[in-house]
């Protein structure tokens, strides 16, 4: 595929400098009730439908809460496999008014985003790799947006290319673009009954070779205090602060069991928003797991830590509401072995080292395998996703190009 690297490397940059500047965030406050959580991440879907239909995809599946399906015909006999990545960019630093900063021929030093942020190749070491390529970083008053809009611009170049080279062979391919990853919720309404893939892969890692299989156990919990309101004036033995109570509780997660804390195969409890009054206040927090037992040694530890602070603040109430987001997708993509050895082969051809390492968080790959469709992760080469300090090496886009157009083909083998 090395004869089509210029090719490659003029349109996935073009497309990503084109999508990033689309404004996608999503909000996770209204994700269960709201899907797309925001309608501006219509604006990137509608684009992708026109762009597919321009290269002459004409089996496209498109509903009104955003999940955009496009089929590109078999021109060889093997299974469909499917290519996914979201529209939506996450809510944790701006994400509207993205001015990308393209520096070609990457000199080393230490990038200067403006007058407070800059990102230094000392700390950020993978930046060395791209001395003397096209490096792409923010302005430092939003995040990128490479994830996943490099994930959509590698996908949608790779289908350019082979929609307009028929000695690429391949099965129906299906070019899958999903709302509110970032919310947790993107496939709460997915389509599943429309999906012909007998396997899929999420381009939605990050640093150039990660190869991912296996993700956390996710459950997420929303906690409810009830306090007792009376004029503080008034308050001794009587006033019950669910703000307080609220407080308790998030003080009883172990500190050295939070994402900040632990790395590797450890997991943890995330405090992820609080709000409220005296007498209401709510807690969403997040657990993760690698190990099925461990994550529900934490769901059952949060009844517990309700109890507590039921105890401490008398006439107090705590509702504790738990509920699944993923699991762990390694003992279904182990008993479907085809579709880690394919990709594997993918990255020899392509000439990119895998480097296999577990995904600290899920990906929608995480809820399709266990809808039945093993779904593991492919790198993007993204650095510090969710960041004004983002940044990709459009080298790293070029080879994750490589990689889907090679591994289209080791499923015709």
């Amino acid at each position: 595929m090395k004869k089509y690297y210029k090719t490659i490397e003029e349109q996935v940059q073009e497309r990503f400098l084109r999508y990033v500047k689309i404004w996608t965030t999503s909000d996770r406050r209204i994700a269960e009730e709201k899907t797309p959580s925001t309608a501006i991440q219509f604006d990137l879907l509608n684009l992708l439908e026109k762009e597919m239909k321009d290269m002459g995809i004409s089996d496209i599946s498109y509903n009104e809460m955003g999940y955009l399906i496009g089929r590109i015909p078999a021109n060889a006999k093997a299974d469909t496999i499917g290519f996914m990545a979201h529209v939506d960019t996450a809510s944790d630093a701006p994400g509207k008014d993205v001015k990308p900063q393209v520096h070609q021929n990457y000199d080393g030093k230490l990038i200067k985003l403006n007058d407070t942020l800059q990102i230094d190749p000392e700390d950020d070491e993978d930046l060395k790799l791209y001395v003397g390529n096209t490096v792409i970083t923010t302005d430092g008053s939003t995040l990128l947006g490479a994830d996943d809009k490099a994930g959509i611009a590698e996908i949608m170049t790779a289908a350019s290319i082979i929609l307009s080279h028929d000695e690429i062979k391949h099965g129906e391919i299906e070019l899958i673009f999903t709302p509110d990853e970032e919310t947790g919720c993107g496939m709460n309404n997915f389509p599943r009954e429309e999906l012909h893939s007998r396997a899929c892969y999420t381009m939605d890692g990050g640093r150039e070779g990660e190869l991912e299989d296996e993700c956390y156990y996710a459950y997420g919990a929303d906690v409810t205090f009830q306090g007792i309101v009376i004029h503080p004036g008034y308050a001794r033995g009587k006033l019950v602060n669910a703000v307080t109570m609220a407080s308790a509780f998030v003080s009883m997660l172990p500190r050295n069991e939070s994402p900040e804390a632990t790395d590797g195969r450890f997991g943890n409890y995330w405090a992820q928003s609080i709000s409220g009054s005296l007498e209401k206040a709510r807690l969403h927090l997040l657990m993760r797991s690698f190990d099925a037992d461990d994550i529900q040694r934490r769901v059952k530890a949060l009844d517990a830590f309700a109890a507590a602070v039921e105890a401490a603040f008398p006439g107090g109430k705590v509702t504790v509401e738990t509920k699944k987001q993923y699991v762990n997708m390694k003992e279904k993509l182990d008993e479907n072995p085809r579709v880690m050895a394919n990709v594997e082969r993918a990255f020899e051809l392509a000439d990119v080292e895998p480097h296999k390492v577990v995904i600290r968080g899920g990906t929608d790959g995480s809820r399709l395998t266990e809808m039945g469709v093993p779904t593991p992760n492919i790198f993007t080469g993204g650095h510090n996703f969710h960041s004004r300090k983002e940044w990709i090496g459009v080298p790293a886009m070029v080879k994750a190009v490589s990689v889907i157009l090679h591994l289209v083909e080791t499923w015709t083998e």
